[in-house]
Formats: structure tokens, C-alpha cells, sequence
């Protein structure tokens, strides 16, 4: 009985096998020949009707202006010539603001950018052309002789302080000087730099900025408060930004706070759309 038993089973399993071979081509062909379903968006659970939700998608303003920014940042290069998108996103934010307030000249789109967070031996201050989304200038520029060594810690808007002051600016009009052609900037933050005229705060060259200073004293030169410049790329620099255009002075950890860097405004500039969503 027990070898029986055994015969019967193997002729069982060996029938199975024949009759998968059959019907396993017939069944591949008829799903083959069947049309793929469409996505599905309902489903039935539990007898109640619900729907299928993709993730949504974030287009709010804010989401849009950050976007815009680091597009334009990366169009720019900047970060390969030493610019940091934080300093670039604040400079960013106040030139928004300045245009939106009549500050600026409205057919230059030109922002200054001077960052004191790099010590003096660094090209620190770069002329951006935003609507051609090009540097034009990469260089570097002296801090006030009492704002520090080679790194600048300590700001003034106080006359004879020999400090430099922090800020936004408009620059304004050419003259020369006791350092030859030279440009007036208009202070724009009360109580960070509202006194550079006063002051005689102005971008000029000088022999002490110079990669040869460097070399001989370990830093820059410094001026009495003016952002100098290299005697080689003076005119040109001033030739360029004159008129109207945004100058930023930054430090991050100065304490520094500014009117201009109202988020809300620079969205609704760089954003159309969001006007309505900010109102």
C-alpha cells in the first residue's frame, strides 16, 4: 500500500505539470492582449468612496522668489568667484527694496557687493550686471583703518571714527579729488551709514590696495572709512556703477539691521504674482 501510495502521487504531480504547460501560454497571451488599466484616481475602501491625492506641489511666492534667487546666483557664477549666497541673497533683498522705493536709477540693473565677513588678502567686492547675468568686476577693496587689521569687526556712522560704515547705498555723482576721480555715495540706513557724505565716504582708488601691498604687509592698506579700490581698476569700476546704483556693505555678526531687507517687498518685485497673495 505504501508503495501504491507513492506511485499515485508522483503521476498526480506529473499531471499537474502537463496541464500548467497548457494553460500557462494561454493565460501569458490573454494578459498580453488585455489593455493596461489608466492611473487610478478612486478607489473603494470599506464601502466609502476616496480619492487617490498626488503630493502637492509648493508654487507659494516664497517658494518662487528662493528659486529665482538661486537661479540667478548660479547664472551669475557667483559662487565660483567666492560670493556666498547668503551675503548675495540679503544684497539681493535690498536692492529689491530700493528699486521698489525709487531709490535707484531705474535702467541700471548693476549691484555692488562688499562682503567684511573675508579678511582684506581676499577679493571681496564684486559688480554684478543683473540683467546680463554677468560679474563685471572681481576685486579687492579696503575697510576703514579703526574697523580692524586685515578683517574688519567694528563699524561707525560717527564723523572721524576712521571706521567703516555697513549698509546699503545709492552711489551718486563723479568729482575729483585729493585721490582723483572719485564717486559720493548716499548712505541709505539711519543709523548705519546715513553720514558718508558728511563723512566724505566715497569709493576712490589708493596704492594700498594692491596685491604687492599684500604681499609686503600681510593685509591691505587701510582708508578712513572709504571702500578703496585698486588704482588699475578705479576708473573703470566708477565709470560703471555711477548714477544711481545699489551699493551693500556687509557683515554678518555687526549687529546690522536694515529697513531694506523686508522680504515681503523684495518678493512682491522679483514675483508679480505674489502681490495679490501679500496684500
Amino acid at each position: 500500500m505504501h508503495q501504491t501510495s507513492i506511485v499515485q502521487r508522483k503521476r498526480k504531480v506529473l499531471r499537474r505539470q502537463r496541464i500548467a504547460r497548457r494553460v500557462l501560454p494561454f493565460l501569458a497571451s490573454l494578459f498580453l492582449a488585455t489593455p493596461m488599466a489608466g492611473p487610478v484616481t478612486k478607489s473603494m475602501a470599506g464601502g466609502a468612496r476616496s480619492e487617490l491625492r498626488l503630493p502637492k506641489v509648493d508654487f507659494s511666492p516664497q517658494v518662487v522668489f528662493d528659486q529665482k534667487l538661486r537661479a540667478t546666483y548660479t547664472a551669475l557664477g557667483a559662487e565660483q568667484e567666492g560670493l556666498r549666497f547668503e551675503t548675495f541673497a540679503k544684497a539681493m533683498t535690498g536692492y529689491l527694496n530700493l528699486r521698489q522705493a525709487g531709490k535707484l536709477d531705474e535702467n541700471k540693473q548693476l549691484l555692488t557687493v562688499v562682503d567684511f565677513d573675508l579678511p582684506s588678502t581676499e577679493k571681496r567686492l564684486w559688480v554684478l550686471d543683473l540683467a546680463k547675468n554677468d560679474i563685471l568686476f572681481h576685486t579687492l577693496v579696503a575697510h576703514g583703518h579703526n574697523s580692524g587689521e586685515n578683517e574688519a569687526t567694528n563699524f561707525s556712522n560717527t564723523d572721524q571714527s576712521n571706521m567703516s560704515s555697513l549698509g546699503f547705498y545709492a552711489t551718486s555723482g563723479e568729482y575729483v579729488g585729493k585721490h582723483g576721480r572719485s564717486l559720493k555715495l548716499e548712505g541709505l540706513d539711519e543709523g548705519f551709514n546715513t553720514n558718508a557724505e558728511a563723512r566724505s565716504v566715497v569709493m576712490h582708488g589708493a596704492d594700498y590696495v594692491s596685491e604687492e601691498f599684500i604681499k609686503q604687509n600681510g593685509r591691505l592698506g587701510r582708508s578712513l572709512g572709504c571702500p578703496a579700490l585698486p588704482m588699475e581698476l578705479k576708473d573703470q569700476i566708477i565709470e560703471t556703477v555711477t548714477g544711481g546704483t545699489c551699493l551693500f556693505v556687509n557683515r554678518s555678526d555687526a549687529g546690522y539691521s536694515s529697513q531694506y531687507l523686508n522680504e515681503q517687498v523684495a518678493i512682491a518685485a522679483l514675483v508679480p504674482q505674489a502681490a495679490n497673495h501679500l496684500s
